[in-house]
């Protein structure tokens, strides 16, 4: 027999949450990607209630291309920052089927150390086909491992299509992990990349790899000083690491906290945070306005068809929204 389902009390599970209870913090996020509009009303109240808890952490976002040994790295990384006290929380994005909704949650078997660490916590979460593969939930995420304790929150990305730049738009530090041997590869990097990259780091620098990783970090040296640097206080570096062999990553923590410190000194990194911030309001409220205008039954269906007539060719696009906007009642 089913058992009932325990009904959702948001102040006991603001105090679960701020006493740091892993159950607690899993049952949040679960409250926060629902899509019931009961429980999206329960998750604000959460939300607010945990509010002046938040904004401690450090938010760091790593990306590269499939194969790069993002989750590797990641797992030696966490496992180095618990050890030395810190409480890190992993968010790894994971790719979504834009036909089925399915999703391959594969990440708790990829980061077998923080898989097992009290002092981590894993979070796989489907995309569901959201822009980038960033699932929407992602900032809400962030908000709760902080109210839970967790003082290092990790934003792993699927490494295709604008997710690099979404995730880049939600963190204090954006990481970009490169293959050694940069010949071909450099002619591939999108320019985008580079300029919201915080760190360039060349995984894969052991044994062999070493010479070709210390080349290729040459080349992508040479590629960012085409570039203008986006801080004053700030030039990207370019370092080489080893995350299946635990090199370097010592180092590439020490560059973090230097960035961060550099930043918060000089105002950077406030102006930052509060510029996200800003930026998620008119994200959500973009989100709502688009959520009420497919399920409001009239403008709904009156959406499906002008929607067919614009495929066809028979009306135009501008017509078209401004007759869906005449629906939802906006004025120019």
């Amino acid at each position: 027999m089913k058992k009932p389902a325990q009904a959702i009390d948001p102040d006991q599970l603001a105090i679960d949450l701020k006493a740091g209870k892993r159950a607690a913090l899993a049952r949040a996020i679960t409250l926060v990607e629902s899509k019931k509009t009961e429980h999206r009303h329960m998750a604000h109240q959460l939300i607010q209630q945990v509010l002046p808890l938040t904004g401690k952490a450090l938010r760091v976002g790593i990306t590269g291309v499939p194969g790069v040994g993002k989750s590797t790295t990641i797992d030696t990384l966490g496992a180095n920052l618990t050890e030395a006290g810190h409480k890190v929380a992993v968010l790894a994005v994971d790719p979504s089927s834009t036909r089925t909704g399915g999703s391959i949650l594969g990440d708790k078997t990829r980061m077998a150390r923080l898989a097992v660490d009290r002092n981590a916590y894993i979070r796989p979460s489907p995309s569901a086909g959201t822009l980038g593969g960033v699932a929407a939930k992602t900032r809400e995420t962030m908000l709760l491992c902080e109210a839970a304790g967790f003082d290092v929150i990790l934003v792993e990305t699927v490494g295709i299509g604008q997710s690099e730049t979404t995730v880049a738009d939600m963190v204090d530090f954006f990481l970009v992990l490169m293959l050694p041997g940069a010949g071909d590869e450099l002619q591939g990097i999108k320019k985008g990349v580079l300029e919201i990259a915080d760190m360039i780091a060349v995984n894969k620098a052991e044994g062999d790899g070493a010479l070709r990783a210390r080349s290729a970090a040459s080349d992508y040296r040479a590629a960012l000083h085409i570039l203008a640097p986006k801080s004053p206080t700030w030039t990207p570096p370019v370092i080489t690491v080893s995350g299946l062999a635990n090199e370097g990553l010592d180092h590439l923590w020490d560059q973090i906290e230097t960035y961060q410190t550099r930043t918060q000194a000089s105002g950077e990194w406030q102006e930052k945070r509060s510029h996200q911030q800003v930026a998620w309001m008119w994200d959500l409220l973009q989100q709502r306005m688009m959520d009420s205008l497919k399920s409001n039954k009239k403008t709904a269906e009156r959406l499906t068809l002008l929607e067919a007539s614009v495929r066809k060719g028979t009306t135009a696009v501008s017509y078209a929204v401004d007759e869906l906007a005449d629906l939802m009642g906006l004025k120019e």
